[in-house]
């Protein structure tokens, strides 16, 4: 027989465990309905598959940070801790690409999809994304952490890879809980040491996404302005929040409790989607913060306070950055660990 364990590592899927919502609001939204049980379990994502991406080298030959031992690594780790056994399994979506072909361009599309090799694998980003936006939607598990390449958050409309991305996992998988399962108001949380520029650009007149970004401002893409905050009917719904290389946990927290708190009482969301970049954890390569995996547990319970409050409990996170492979596969388990929580 094959266990739980062979499957996620050999084929694509897995994650689990979740605690009940509080019934009390603790932000000011207001009490979702509790018309039907509370969902429970974490549900968990993850296709061998994306492990062929290659990243092109740079320009000037060297290789670049993106590779497929970051996944592995984060697996070897959540089976070394026992996560795997806690986790139930989510298939994809079936067919991403008519949210993919919404999104962006068709120039776009065009372009990634005649890269080969990748131009599936990013497909298959996506429609992970939205399977586990399906799963936490209909109740099947409370919330949902996928393990997907490429990542997305760069990705704009240029035809071709962005900053690692190729299409916005992030961005197209809100539209796809707004439009397919008609969640009015969804909340970005974006943590990754990089602004998710890209996610900035579409929803920046949109009052029905609140995306909130911690980042350095000075790195790459060198967006994030902390005066950003929105144009016509979305302004107020982005929210910028620029930290200094060497900042610390208590940077990340205070940015948290001062800026994203207060927005999310008046934002009251029905769904939540977390840009779970681990570049902003200590000595990654890509990035300069001093945060640690005990910020990464408690971004991630606050986050589960926000959803417990104002929805059910939804949340879906998909990894972002993180390039430091055994760092990255530290901050994922504390990660995962605390969505099991409860």
């Amino acid at each position: 027989m094959t266990t739980r364990r062979e499957f996620i590592v050999e084929a694509s899927h897995g994650v689990a465990g979740l605690g009940l919502a509080s019934l009390v609001p603790a932000f000011g939204c207001a009490p979702a309905a509790r018309s039907v049980a509370l969902a429970s379990g974490t549900g968990f994502v993850y296709d061998a598959r994306s492990l062929a991406h290659v990243v092109p080298p740079a320009s000037s030959g060297a290789p670049r940070p993106e590779v497929a031992a970051r996944l592995v690594r984060i697996l070897e780790v959540l089976n070394e801790r026992g996560l795997v056994d806690e986790m139930s399994p989510l298939a994809a979506a079936a067919d991403p690409t008519p949210y993919i072909d919404a999104h962006h361009t068709p120039e776009h599309v065009a372009g990634i999809r005649q890269i080969e090799v990748t131009g599936p694998i990013a497909e298959l980003a996506v429609a992970g994304a939205l399977g586990a936006v399906d799963a936490v939607a209909r109740g099947d598990v409370r919330n949902a952490f996928c393990a997907v390449r490429p990542p997305g958050h760069h990705a704009n409309n240029t035809g071709k890879e962005e900053g690692f991305c190729y299409y916005n996992n992030a961005a197209i998988a809100a539209r796809y809980a707004q439009q397919a399962h008609g969640f009015e108001k969804v909340l970005i949380i974006d943590w990754d040491y990089h602004h998710g520029n890209a996610t900035q650009n579409t929803f920046y007149d949109d009052p029905s996404v609140l995306f909130y970004s911690t980042h350095d401002w000075a790195a790459y893409p060198e967006t994030g302005d902390p005066s950003l905050q929105g144009s016509g009917e979305g302004t107020g719904s982005n929210i910028n929040v620029h930290l200094d290389c060497g900042s610390r946990d208590i940077d990340m927290l205070r940015a948290w409790d001062e800026q994203l708190e207060p927005a999310v009482a008046a934002f009251d969301p029905d769904f939540i989607i977390l840009c779970a970049g681990f570049d902003s954890r200590q000595d990654d390569l890509l990035g300069c913060f001093d945060v640690t995996d005990d910020a990464f547990r408690r971004m991630t319970r606050k986050a589960k306070e926000f959803a417990d409050t104002c929805c059910e409990g939804r949340v879906v996170s998909l990894l972002e950055g993180g390039y430091n492979i055994d760092g990255l596969a530290l901050a994922t388990a504390a990660h995962v660990e605390t969505l099991l929580e409860g």
